[in-house]
């Protein structure tokens, strides 16, 4: 019996390793039976385990804007539900104001009941799991309007939907609620077919879990579950101590601003972040859930940790964030939310490296990219040039920051879609020349085979992404179509357009600032 008062050592960093092993495993189930190209080849997912209060105790290296935000998901389950949580049941959720992000988010929980014991009436932990739908519903293909006032407007929203009830998958149910909607799912059956990955996926996770219970003792996991949160906490803390007070506002193409301050408190080795002065709520689909914007500061007080630390609830103790209510980062229902998710979440994450001091812009948008018709949904983020640092150059071509996705293969691409993926290529000095230089951005164009409807949510094509320190701007990304007759049509940072065969849809992408002066 190991004592389970102070951890140690050797053990903490084990468990550390066995909690994201069993998150990882889950992700590789997820991989493998999904059946749509989103989840299966871009790898737009993530996975994690909670503790029997919800909190976030480790995850898989998967998509920082997915794990900074589920445990409010999971929360919302406990303190709506926790009376009626059952063993056997499965839990569908993608409210952006209850912890989601956006809609096509869906997030599958699964309450861990200690195996053999129906006499527990509570669990012990929670799996999570939650993939991007390649459409959900809403007013484009793709479930990413970029012209939504409202959510409804962007797709079917789940509230704690109960998805599999006691081992039983409520297909009529959840079919129902895809079609029974002013803007209904486009295609019920791969959605479908992905929510029975995740149930998958979350099995593993059960059954992972339940393995280390039989092995190491019930105590010793839940109490190792918290050393862990605590350890995170310890590293944010020691992060801290070295940062100093700032601020930053950052416009973006819409003339919003994100507005923060970061305070540091010595004494108590904590930080406020307070984001009071960002734009009120907007009539856009630019607006944050508070959810997004607080894995948007887990992220990057994260990536300030030098040590191999799980991403968790504990990374969030010594961080007060102050979000005011109704403003672009807190919006209020039914505001429309799809672009805060990916676009607005990414300029959050620039602010407060400006703040800090520590790093110049990446490109800061994930060029979201969507087409499709009633047959074909596809949806796609592509890489830029990340920002460069005190002591970096930025990286070419990269996901940043708050997507960690890939790009769907080309042979994948063009065998299930009716496009050609003309050329993909770097953009040569699109990065902030500095001391150390910005990464530069890719121009990618897809020429249409068959009549789809694209749609293009970006951001950064009339704002640069900043240099610091005295390093230039990025360079401003682009998005245009040329049609099969030659002639060519700029289009603005969010776009609608009608591709007819023989079309091309081209983007460049912005680049990274450049950090120090030359």
């Amino acid at each position: 019996m190991y004592t389970t008062s102070q951890p140690d050592p050797v053990r903490l960093e084990i468990f550390k390793n066995l909690y994201q092993f069993i998150a990882e495993q889950m992700g590789i189930v997820l991989q493998n039976t999904a059946a749509s190209v989103n989840i299966k080849e871009r790898l737009d997912f993530s996975c994690a385990i909670f503790d029997d209060s919800g909190l976030l105790v480790a995850n898989a290296p998967h998509i920082p804007v997915h794990l900074g935000s589920m445990s409010e998901s999971v929360r919302s389950l406990i303190n709506a539900q926790s009376d009626t949580i059952k063993s056997g049941n499965v839990y569908l959720s993608n409210n952006p104001y209850n912890g989601g992000t956006h809609l096509p988010d869906v997030t599958a929980i699964t309450p861990v009941f200690l195996e053999g014991g129906e006499h527990l009436s509570y669990p012990i932990f929670y799996v999570a799991s939650r993939g991007h739908q390649a459409d959900i519903g809403g007013i484009t293909p793709g479930s990413m309007p970029p012209h939504s006032k409202t959510v409804e407007e962007e797709g079917i929203l789940f509230d704690n939907f109960l998805l599999v009830e006691q081992g039983e998958f409520r297909e009529i149910a959840v079919r129902e609620l895809l079609l029974n909607h002013p803007y209904p799912a486009r295609n019920p059956h791969q959605n479908i077919a992905d929510f029975k990955a995740q149930i998958a996926a979350n099995e593993r996770g059960v059954k992972e879990l339940s393995r280390m219970v039989s092995r190491y003792g019930l105590e010793t996991v839940q109490a190792y579950m918290k050393f862990v949160q605590d350890n995170a906490e310890e590293s944010v803390r020691r992060a801290i101590d070295v940062l100093k007070n700032g601020s930053f506002v950052y416009e973006m193409d819409s003339g919003a601003k994100i507005q923060v301050e970061v305070t540091i408190n010595r004494k108590t080795r904590s930080a406020k972040i307070d984001f009071t002065g960002t734009s009120q709520q907007l009539n856009s689909n630019f607006n944050a859930p508070k959810a997004v914007t607080q894995a948007a500061v887990l992220y990057v007080f994260r990536t300030l940790v030098d040590d191999s630390i799980p991403l968790n609830a504990g990374c969030l103790k010594p961080l007060e964030i102050i979000v005011p209510e109704g403003c672009m980062l807190n919006p209020m229902y039914p505001a429309a939310v799809v672009a805060g998710n990916v676009e607005t979440s990414q300029t959050v994450v620039d602010a407060l490296y400006g703040a800090l001091g520590v790093m110049a812009a990446s490109q800061g948008t994930m060029n979201n990219f969507t087409f499709g018709n009633d047959r074909y949904q596809y949806y796609e983020t592509i890489c830029g040039g990340s920002g460069a640092g005190a002591n970096f150059n930025g990286t070419d071509a990269v996901q940043t920051h708050m997507t960690n996705s890939r790009l769907t293969d080309p042979e994948v691409l063009e065998t299930r879609y009716p496009v050609l993926l003309e050329s993909f290529s770097l953009r040569p000095d699109s990065g902030g020349k500095g001391k150390h230089q910005g990464g530069n951005g890719v121009i990618r164009r897809l020429r249409f085979l068959e009549t789809m409807t694209a749609n293009i949510l970006s951001g950064h094509r009339v704002v640069p992404p900043f240099g610091l320190n005295g390093g230039e701007a990025g360079q401003v990304g682009h998005n245009w179509v040329e049609r099969a007759d030659g002639v060519k049509e700029n289009l603005d940072s969010t776009a609608t357009v009608e591709m007819n065969p023989g079309d091309v849809f081209a983007i460049a992408t912005p680049g990274g600032g450049g950090f120090g002066h030359l």
